[in-house]
């Protein structure tokens, strides 16, 4: 199992091909090159990589896909519209126990390890609320506010109102308050600039959570606060919803770097895109802001893993650090 000094040097690795390119990763003196148009693009040893996002079409072999699954690293490739369509993970899949403990979980011990989740996500939401629009909070109160509402919930519908309603209100004030003309948040629709780069965002801070908690041997299709449903990782799911704040901080801290230019989207059929060309931009910005938090949600999921495997451990969490 991977420790965090040995996580602290991995890396996320995206290498992209646009229409007509000639584009192939290969492994060369234990270093992952990748090349396009016979140009040497990058390269990185092996050993440093944690996710490969392939955006495109590239050639890739099957001696690197082995030498990176040696290394505990995932492939990830998505399309040209950055969506992800197939990920080879790296995973501990003899981790029986663990699954066990997965499957064996009842129906209140789920509720009240979803209600921490949920509290934790709605606190974050707070904390930008409060640093980066303006809104006066008490945080103390804050969490004894949301003990009162949370721990009576005696159902995951009732639990899915309060965290629905209030991340309805979060998305309203905090883009709202930072200049930002909002509508309304509309997963994966493309309503408009912000809802594609939220969705863009979340993908590739998704697809590193599941990278992680594979390692460790989880079944990500078996979540505890979305419930099992065809083709979806709703463990990877759940473990996200702590750390959405850290895409929601750097949309508005892009924006107010003027980073983000509405001359970079296109619209099609009513849906928003993102041009091929200012693709890249966007993916550092989000990549950045992932790597900056990598350890927290290392030891946030390792904290997790012990929590299941010991009946003395607390259910982990995350808190935003702003400054």
């Amino acid at each position: 199992m991977m420790s965090l000094p040995d996580f602290k040097e991995k890396q996320i690795l995206v290498v992209k091909s646009d229409l007509g390119d000639r584009a192939f990763l290969r492994v060369d003196n234990d270093n992952i090159v990748f090349y396009k148009n016979g140009e040497l693009k990058n390269k990185i040893p092996s050993f440093k990589i944690f996710v490969l996002f392939v955006i495109g079409d590239v050639a890739i072999t099957g001696y690197l896909l082995r030498k990176l699954a040696s290394y505990g690293a995932s492939v990830v490739f998505m399309s040209r519209n950055l969506n992800a369509y197939s990920v080879i993970n790296a995973f501990g899949e003899g981790n029986y126990i663990l699954r066990n403990i997965q499957y064996k979980l009842g129906n209140l011990k789920e509720l009240e390890m979803a209600k921490h989740l949920v509290k934790n996500k709605i606190y974050n939401q707070k904390l930008l609320l409060k640093y980066k629009a303006g809104v006066d909070l008490s945080l103390s109160k804050s969490k004894k506010e949301l003990d009162e509402k949370i721990d009576p919930i005696f159902n995951e519908k009732e639990l899915l109102g309060v965290e629905g309603n209030f991340s309805k209100d979060f998305f309203q004030v905090f883009f709202k308050e930072n200049g930002i003309n909002w509508h309304k948040r509309a997963p994966r629709s493309k309503y408009d600039e912000y809802n594609l780069l939220l969705d863009m965002g979340y993908t590739f801070l998704f697809n590193f959570i599941d990278s992680i908690l594979k390692i460790y041997g989880f079944d990500t299709y078996k979540g505890f606060y979305h419930k099992l449903f065809f083709q979806r990782k709703s463990l990877s799911c759940d473990i996200m919803e702590p750390f959405r704040c850290i895409i929601d901080k750097q949309i508005v801290k892009s924006f107010n770097l003027g980073q983000i230019d509405k001359d970079d989207f296109g619209v099609s059929n009513g849906r928003y895109f993102l041009k091929i060309d200012k693709q890249e931009k966007y993916i550092k910005i989000f990549i950045e802001a992932i790597l900056k938090h990598k350890e927290d949600i290392f030891v946030y999921i390792k904290d997790f893993y012990r929590y299941l495997m010991s009946d003395d451990k607390t259910f982990p969490e995350f808190y935003l650090k702003l400054k």
